[in-house]
């Protein structure tokens, strides 16, 4: 008979005591969480492995403090964001950065679009590569433009607009006032529209 499933609650407990098969347990389940968190503040792929790894290590040395006070997934998705955080500080400043490509969900991408080009009608093809490439450009700007930003100010922004942060926990998290959360996320919002109408403008910022 097969072992009942164990509950997060025992494999914390498990991985906390040293069990490695009960942390791979706890943390496989969460990775794709703890993965994107860490695109989101780095960008690049190479950065974001190393700072993957760096935070389940640290994970693992600091589960024995965990006291459940909240989940494991958000209290783990806090350890990246501060791993992300890290590997920006320590690294020397790329500007030519690998940029996320769109996902492609069998035949449709993210947006719905189709994707089996070869069946569609040639202006169809042909609007559909345009408006990829200005996504993509969109996007490439604003990566650029994020990563031009101080980091004090990236994150914020990244937790805020990105992942929908509430102000309050920002601020707790980061050790800032709750104003000074507002005041550099304007700045960011502020900084981030001039580039990007820079772009659409075709100008320079």
């Amino acid at each position: 008979m097969s072992e009942a499933p164990h509950t997060e609650s025992e494999l914390i407990e498990r991985a906390a005591a040293g069990d490695s098969d009960a942390f791979g347990a706890l943390v496989t389940p969460h990775l794709s969480l703890f993965h994107n968190g860490i695109r989101r503040i780095l960008g690049n792929t190479a950065d974001t492995q190393d700072a993957l790894q760096d935070a389940l290590m640290s994970i693992h040395r600091d589960l024995p403090k965990f006291e459940g006070r909240s989940r494991f997934s958000s209290w783990g998705y806090k350890v990246c964001l501060n791993a992300a955080l890290m590997v920006r500080r320590s690294r020397v400043r790329i500007h030519d950065m690998e940029r996320p490509e769109p996902l492609a969900l069998g035949p449709f991408d993210e947006r719905g679009h189709h994707t089996e080009t070869e069946r569609l009608p040639e202006w169809q093809v042909e609007a559909q590569a345009h408006a990829l490439v200005e996504r993509q450009e969109m996007r490439e700007c604003l990566t650029r433009a994020l990563d031009e930003l101080p980091d004090s100010h990236r994150i914020v922004f990244v937790l805020k607009d990105l992942e929908d942060w509430e102000t309050d926990d920002i601020a707790r998290h980061l050790q800032l006032t709750p104003g000074t959360v507002r005041q550099r996320l304007h700045r960011s919002r502020v900084l981030l529209q001039a580039r990007l109408r820079a772009h659409v403008l075709g100008g320079r910022p």
